[in-house]
């Protein structure tokens, strides 16, 4: 795995996509769309975030892209389901 980056303030002046990957400690794990993996500060997340959730950060704001979340757990729930087919 490559270099993990923590995003300050001053970075977020840029629009960018994440998927939550994981949670450790008081940071939320996300992979960008180069999968190169971020640490953002959990109080910095809207309430209510979850792995696997699509995040777009946009200046200092982070919010769930709730539409691509749901496109993406549907599109990982059917290739589940054409896996374990008989």
């Amino acid at each position: 795995m490559g270099k993990v980056l923590v995003l300050s303030k001053m970075e977020w002046r840029f629009r960018m996509k994440v998927i939550v990957d994981r949670f450790e400690g008081s940071y939320a794990v996300c992979e960008d769309e180069e999968q190169k993996m971020i640490n953002i500060e959990i109080d910095k997340l809207p309430q209510g975030v979850k792995e696997g959730d699509v995040l777009i950060i946009e200046g200092d704001n982070i919010k769930v892209d709730k539409e691509e979340t749901e496109i993406r757990r549907e599109r990982i729930r059917r290739l589940m389901e054409d896996l374990w087919e008989d």
